[in-house]
């Protein structure tokens, strides 16, 4: 059998499919153009639930939703620890929650303790099957090989004084700005500099591919969604050109594009996109009013009767107290929450006698029946198994009003064009264990508080359930299927699988197939 060519995934944070076709159409990004030209496009794959990078991230390292990896926004709530997990919604929100603790839970517990570690990623799985791995810096990490601290002299004192001392797990070659590098480079340090990291991630993937250093590469290129927070997602077509240069340093370190393409395939991809927002949705504001709302650093977590999780454009409502009044509780903040301007829709799951799921104390839900979806005075009731199929061919079970999700029902198929593999989304993001109690989508135009009070107003957001964040272009050179064409709906989850098979290695756990089986 043939070796397979070296694979090199490329994910450019929030590049919508249309900006990437206008910056090629213009000039703009040449080196994405000549992939274009030679390889397989599939312009509508649809990101996570909620369209964030922490969770689409997991996803496309794992190949599942956040039911099974469990990451669930830049900020959720930990039922075991009794406290917020946040990773960076804004420095003001770092600031409120502490410094050292975002960076900690952004560092080291999102991969060793956050993500489920029954979801292997792709550095695990190609790990095992001894493909060398390698990737710049990315939020999702977890790989076989331990990596110590990389700082020096007065930086690595500073770094342990405040406990920032501890080796990681990542793929054979690891570049994390400032704290990892499992080898010398010339390429400085951008981890905490926005604006800059596309730079370091070419400088070192670039110096990989001279020193033939992997097999498989995720080059990440994130600043796109910095620039595009900023000024819109109207103003990416500057920053996808940045990173088309970027793109182009591995060309130019392969020798040309002929040599490259003879030496590696590609997939280009981004995680989710973005949607201009004019107008800010404080809901912590609204619910603290009527609820002892959960502070940043509380502590007395117990005296609080709910917790509130804004992720820029989709929210977590969590129930901190199953007593008798659960139920009561619950409809009055459903009403509550659907009477805030700004909110498009919400979400919970269901128990067979139609109230709302109780989880447990690790936050898995208890005796699960139904998820339920309202929107505009119209509900929506569906389950996994049943007679109806979406685009992917999961089969549901649905009941109530498919207006809800402005979807199609004809006969046995289900398909929203408005709200993309809405079904599997949504279910997957309300059985992970911590998802909250409500989860909210934000209506069109408007970004949720974050617990620093800030939003990105004026310029670009994502995270809701909605079309435009959530597709993302999935681009496939000298790899993938024969025909991108004869799977209905691709999304996130099937990056993963595709990348397994190109190396020959078998799915390490269960995912969802190409055809859609599964969720």
């Amino acid at each position: 059998m043939a070796t397979p060519p070296k694979l090199i995934l490329t994910v450019v944070d929030a590049m919508h499919p249309d900006l990437l076709a206008e910056a090629t159409a213009a000039g703009a990004a040449p080196a994405f153009a000549s992939l274009m030209e030679r390889g397989q496009l599939v312009e509508d794959c649809v990101s996570s639930f909620p369209s964030v990078t922490p969770v689409a991230s997991s996803e496309i390292l794992t190949g599942l939703g956040p039911g099974g990896h469990w990451v669930m926004g830049m900020n959720w709530f930990h039922r075991v620890e009794r406290r917020y997990i946040e990773y960076g919604s804004s420095f003001e929100a770092t600031r409120i929650f502490g410094l050292f603790r975002a960076m900690y839970d952004l560092v080291y517990n999102m991969n060793l303790d956050h993500l489920s570690w029954e979801a292997p990623t792709l550095f695990e799985s190609l790990g095992a099957a001894g493909v060398k791995t390698a990737t710049t810096p990315f939020l999702i990490y977890r790989g076989s090989r331990r990596h110590e601290l990389s700082l020096e002299g007065l930086a690595r004192r500073a770094a342990e004084a405040i406990s920032f001392r501890h080796a990681v797990w990542g793929p054979d070659e690891f570049f994390y700005g400032d704290l990892y590098a499992s080898r010398p480079t010339e390429c400085g340090s951008a981890l905490t500099r926005p604006g800059d990291r596309d730079e370091y991630a070419a400088c070192a993937s670039a110096e990989l591919i001279s020193a033939d250093a992997f097999d498989f590469l995720l080059f990440s290129l994130p600043d796109n969604d910095f620039h595009s927070h900023r000024q819109g997602p109207s103003g990416q077509i500057q920053s996808i050109a940045r990173a088309d240069r970027c793109f182009q340093r591995l060309i130019d370190a392969a020798g040309g594009l002929a040599p490259f393409l003879e030496r590696y395939a590609v997939i280009l991809t981004s995680d989710h996109a973005q949607v201009p927002v004019n107008h800010s949705l404080p809901l912590i504001e609204r619910l603290s009013s009527e609820w002892a709302v959960l502070q940043p650093n509380a502590e007395d977590p117990e005296s609080a009767e709910i917790a509130v999780s804004p992720t820029s454009r989709a929210a977590a409502v969590y129930l901190l107290h199953a007593d008798p009044t659960h139920s009561r509780t619950h409809e009055r903040l459903r009403g509550r929450i659907l009477d805030t301007e700004g909110v498009d829709l919400i979400a919970w799951l269901a128990d067979s006698n139609g109230d709302p799921v109780v989880r447990d104390a690790i936050g898995f839900p208890e005796r699960a029946f139904e998820a339920v979806v309202e929107r505009n005075g119209l509900e929506l009731r569906f389950s996994p198994g049943g007679p109806v199929t979406d685009r992917r061919g999961v089969p549901w079970t649905v009941r109530g009003d498919s207006s809800t999700l402005e979807a199609e029902l004809s006969g046995t198929s289900f398909d929203s064009h408005e709200y993309p593999d809405a079904l599997s989304r949504l279910w997957s993001a309300l059985i992970s264990p911590h998802a909250g109690d409500i989860l909210v989508s934000a209506a069109s135009g408007y970004e949720f508080v974050d617990w620093g009070g800030v939003t990105h107003v004026g310029g670009g957001s994502h995270g809701a359930l909605a079309r435009e964040e959530s597709l993302s272009p999935l681009l496939f050179v000298g790899c993938g299927p024969p025909d991108v064409s004869a799977y209905p709906q691709w999304s996130l989850r099937d990056i993963a699988p595709v990348v397994l098979g190109h190396f020959g290695v078998p799915l390490a756990s269960p995912s969802p197939s190409l055809s859609g089986a599964g969720s």
